[in-house]
This record gives C-alpha cells, structure tokens and sequence, in this order.
C-alpha cells in the first residue's frame, strides 16, 4: 500500500487513531495497529523512512534516492528554520555513532522554554542533520522521532545513488500521476510539494500522457496503465482521515468530487460547521458526508454527521446513505475495540433519525 500511493501524511492528531493508521485501515480494512507500524518500520529493518513530501510523511525507503534533490536544496540554503549553533551537529553525530538510534528526549529534550517554536539547540541541529540526510527518521515511539545515522539506517545500494535534480523530480511526478490516477499539473506538484514550473519541466518524461476531464479547464495527465485498466465497480465504504491522500489537496477533493472539505480541529469550537476531525464519509465512490468521532470507553460517538445535500435527496437515496453510514461506523467500531456505536446529532434535520437507529440495528455485528 505504502510503495502504491507513495506517501503516507503523519499528523499529531488521534481520535479513532493516527492518520497514517487511518490510511492503511480505509484500503485494506481493519488491520491491526502493530501489523501497521511492522509495515512501515520493518521491525528495525528500516522498510521505510520518514521525511518531507506532502508534510511530513511516511515514505518507502526504496524511495530515498529520489528527495535528494531536496536535501541538496535545504544544504544549499544552510537551514532551514532555525541557525544551527556551532558544534551542535557534530555532537549529535557523535552521539548516534556510540549510542546508537536517539530520539530527542535522549539528546536533552526538544524544548528550550514552553514556547511550542522555541527549540533547544539538540533539536534544531537533529532536524537540520535530518534535513540534509545525515540522519534518518526510522520510526516513532511515543510519537518521539527516532533517529539514526543515514550509513546505517539507509541501505549501502540506496545511500550509494546521487540523481539529479530533473531525475528526482521526473521519478516524484510519474509517482504522484500513478498514486492520483489523473491529475492537473497543480495536483501532481502538490502531491510532493512540488513547484509547478519544476513539474513543468519533466512531465514529458515521466510517462504520464495527456487526458481531458470533462468539466476541468486545466490540462489533465493520466497514469496509462489506469485508462488501460477498466473501471470494476468495486468501492470501500469507510471513514477516511482528513489527511488521507484521497482528500488532502482540498482543491481537488471539490474539483473531483464535488466536496468541500476543511479541517476544523484549529477552528474555534464555535465556528466549526463540521466538527473537530470530521472524517469525510466514502461509499459507492462518493463522499457523501463527515463524521466527527469521538469515544467513550467501549462505544463509537458520532459527534455529529454531515450528509452532503445530494446524498438524502430521495427515500431510496436517503436510505442508501443511513445504510453506508451504519455500515462505516460498525465497521470502525469494530476496528478500535468498541462494541456499540451512537450518533448524537444529524445535518440536514430532514435527515429522519429513526432511519439512522434502523440502519444501525440492521447492520450491528
């Protein structure tokens, strides 16, 4: 799934779990959580390794290569929020070569005062050798990163390859085309956060071809191998993190799917519309609607649903969405050790709650 979609967004956020959990449990069901981070991490055999794509991401390590161009960026720059004090990176070398992997905790802590943007020294000179490649993020304990040094996190024949720029990029873009199947020339750039004018660039090489969207005014590019593959018909009805890459670029979620999409966690309360992490609804290859979850001890709460307007238009259509709901909530209960599930509050109030009650009960494990 991992090397499928090329990124996997990190966020500090957790409700029903973290989002790069989240990801994997919307494609391929309830997979357990150790399973998850075994995948990702390789239990200690580094499968894969954190850095900056669309934020900070999940990555396969097969992929290391290929942000060279941006180590090379931010070396060039010589920092990249913070001036990193003298002698710090070396210290922090030497640390990692005779104790092994550290987090920053075990570099002195990563604050210099309360102040979230006030970093102590130990920290900013990790993410500078983090930055530039020195060091690799391996894994997270305690959602602390865990770093190590590059020559032996990063495999001798990966660590060994130097492409250049318009290599990384044209490697960058082809995956981000396969990972969206079609895209604009603003999406493919925002996949890896990417300037346009570089996409620009290597878009002829990267073996994506030219398409046309009906209602899209921008030129599309499309993975060949997706138009040469026939729709099957076959959709996941799930709850989606609001950093899944199905919907992280807001711009294309509305153009795509007609959905307009926020999240709200640093809205205040009482301006959210939606809710604090309302995960976008998915079924029959639609987004019909939000969640804003919440748990209390072994029940899923529903803080709030949000249909779309189009998908309770109708009785038939009405019951299909109550029905997709039902299903994606007993699912996810399931999936985080809950064993009942309640919803507290409906939009539209044309939405008739008993339907909601009646598909929950017909589709309770």
């Amino acid at each position: 799934m991992l090397e499928r979609l090329g990124a996997v967004q990190l966020d500090t956020i957790s409700v029903l779990a973290r989002s790069h959990e989240l990801v994997p449990y919307a494609r391929l069901g309830p997979v357990g959580r150790e399973a998850i981070e075994g995948a990702y991490w390789g239990n200690g055999t580094y499968g894969a390794f954190e850095y900056w794509a669309h934020a900070a991401s999940v990555l396969p390590m097969a992929d290391w290569p290929l942000f060279a161009f941006r180590r090379r960026a931010y070396r060039r720059k010589g920092l990249r929020w913070h001036e990193v004090p003298d002698g710090v990176s070396a210290e922090i070398r030497a640390r990692l070569e005779s104790d092994g992997p550290l987090t920053t905790k075990d570099l002195g802590g990563a604050k210099a005062s309360a102040e979230w943007w006030d970093w102590s020294d130990h920290k900013i000179g990790i993410e500078w050798l983090l930055d530039v490649g020195e060091v690799v993020c391996v894994e997270r304990v305690g959602w602390r990163r865990v770093y190590d040094l590059a020559e032996r996190a990063v495999p001798a024949e990966l660590l060994a390859q130097d492409p250049d720029d318009d290599a990384c990029l044209t490697a960058l873009v082809a995956r981000a085309g396969r990972a969206l199947g079609v895209a604009t020339r603003a999406d493919l750039a925002d996949y890896y956060r990417l300037k346009k004018d570089q996409v620009d660039r290597v878009v002829e090489a990267t073996g994506l071809v030219p398409a046309s969207v009906a209602g899209w005014p921008e030129r599309a590019w499309a993975d060949p191998a997706a138009l040469e593959t026939p729709a099957r018909g076959r959709h996941a009805t799930t709850l989606l993190s609001p950093f899944d890459s199905l919907v992280w670029d807001r711009a294309r979620a509305a153009r795509v799917f007609g959905f307009e999409h926020r999240l709200e966690a640093y809205v205040p309360k009482a301006k959210r519309v939606h809710g604090y992490f309302a995960m976008p609804l998915l079924s029959g290859g639609r987004l019909i609607g939000r969640v804003d979850p919440a748990r209390e001890g072994r029940t899923l709460v529903a803080r709030q649903v949000s249909f779309e307007p189009r998908a309770v238009v109708g009785a038939a259509r009405a019951g299909a969405s109550a029905a997709a709901l039902a299903t994606a909530l007993w699912r996810a209960a399931g999936w985080v050790g809950c064993t009942d599930v309640r919803v507290e509050r409906i939009v539209p109030d044309t939405v008739d709650p008993a339907a909601i009650t009646s598909a929950l009960r017909a589709t309770a494990p």
